[in-house]
């Protein structure tokens, strides 16, 4: 049944820090797992010189491509409800992406990429990476390159190879958690390390200010940056792990934080609205927007409930999406929010990640499957999709 959201005060609920903590653990595991990889790298007779990874095979448009055979029966995490994209998702879809071609992308949490190009669906294997590979942003430039910020680096399709960015040429830190493109063209890369600009050539530090709020609680590190968006003055929002937000323009900073108008400092900027309001999700506040000049906090006036908030997707009538974790998914049309649970056909009330499609199909990576949402009903993407069974 459809939830809508009413001015009631939300009940106080626990604060699930599952995603988080598996997430962090399994990153500290892939970093020693890379170190390993490496070092038995060095003993073979092998050029990746560049970092270049090349393929094996050619996909059905001819483009060079390694991809690894389907494993229908892999053990799942979690009890699959809806499809895991023919057993190569073992955990969740954490980034969806469809590209200017029509080509599916999708981001998992520890299986590395997989894409259907319209004829195969298969798993990317990037050479040299290691065999638990999460990725956690989706972007395209405007060339067509398709990038991915991963655990362990920053990687590039060009439309035939896979080339990877690591610390060995100018990262800061392989751990990226945030990525995105400018109105200028210019790429920003957060990390664990701290944020870093990259040209396509070489990678250059973005120091932060120094100024860390009292009692800062970060996820990973305090120098880290988790996601970036530009608002319509040309501001960039900065996500600073457990830090609040920076604004950066023109040399010049504005720190964002609890005291002066976010709902909690381990916030998160997601979303640019197409009004541009700046949507804002956190750890432990909810969800708040800033419309340009002041902050509505929904979360905290007793609008909706769910204190740990993201995974924000403006859909082509400019409805608003985002996930309330262990709740399910909010729906705002300007007038209402609308809660969306199992009770309306959600695979799972944990939800992860969520992408509209060029049909204007909206998908849903939850801890249980992939779902797909037609603008009437939620349904197994396999129903809408079946080359994702």
């Amino acid at each position: 049944m459809v939830k809508i959201a009413t001015f009631a005060k939300p009940e106080t609920f626990r604060n699930n820090y599952t995603t988080h903590m598996m997430t962090t653990i399994e990153s500290r595991k892939s970093n020693i797992r890379r170190e390993l990889i490496l070092l038995i790298l060095t003993f073979q007779i092998a050029s990746c010189i560049g970092q270049v990874k090349e393929k094996t095979d050619k996909d059905a448009r001819g483009n060079e491509i390694n991809t690894q055979p389907i494993n229908s029966n892999q053990s799942t995490t979690f009890p699959q409800i809806h499809t895991n994209l023919n057993g190569m998702v073992r955990e969740f879809v954490r980034a969806m992406y469809q590209d200017k071609k029509g080509n599916y992308w999708f981001g998992t949490n520890g299986n590395g990429i997989i894409r259907y190009d319209g004829d195969t669906l298969a798993r990317v294997i990037v050479q040299q990476s290691p065999q638990w590979l999460a990725i956690r942003k989706i972007i395209e430039d405007k060339e067509g390159n398709i990038w991915f910020g991963t655990s362990s680096g920053l990687v590039k399709y060009d439309g035939k190879n896979y080339i990877t960015y690591s610390t060995e040429v100018g990262l800061q830190d392989e751990e990226i958690w945030g990525l995105a493109i400018d109105s200028k063209g210019q790429i920003w890369v957060g990390s664990v390390g701290g944020v870093s600009h990259f040209d396509g050539q070489k990678f250059t530090p973005f120091e932060l200010p120094n100024t860390v709020v009292e009692n800062a609680n970060p996820m990973l590190s305090i120098k880290g940056a988790g996601g970036f968006v530009e608002d319509n003055d040309g501001n960039m929002w900065i996500n600073n792990d457990g830090n609040g937000i920076f604004k950066y323009k023109d040399g010049a900073f504005i720190h964002l934080t609890k005291g002066n108008g976010l709902t909690d400092n381990n916030a998160g900027v997601g979303l640019k609205a197409s009004d541009g309001d700046i949507w804002i999700g956190s750890f432990n506040g909810g969800v708040s927007k800033f419309d340009g000049n002041t902050f509505i906090n929904f979360t905290q006036d007793g609008i909706i409930e769910g204190l740990e908030t993201g995974g924000f997707c403006e859909d082509r009538q400019g409805n608003i999406w985002f996930t309330a974790e262990g709740l399910g998914v909010y729906k705002y049309d300007g007038v209402k929010f609308t809660l969306y649970t199992t009770e309306d056909g959600l695979t799972s009330n944990v939800v992860l990640s969520i992408f509209e499609d060029n049909k204007g199909q909206l998908w849903f990576g939850t801890w249980q499957g992939l779902c797909i949402f037609d603008g009437e009903k939620f349904v197994n993407a396999r129903d809408k999709e079946p080359w994702t069974n």
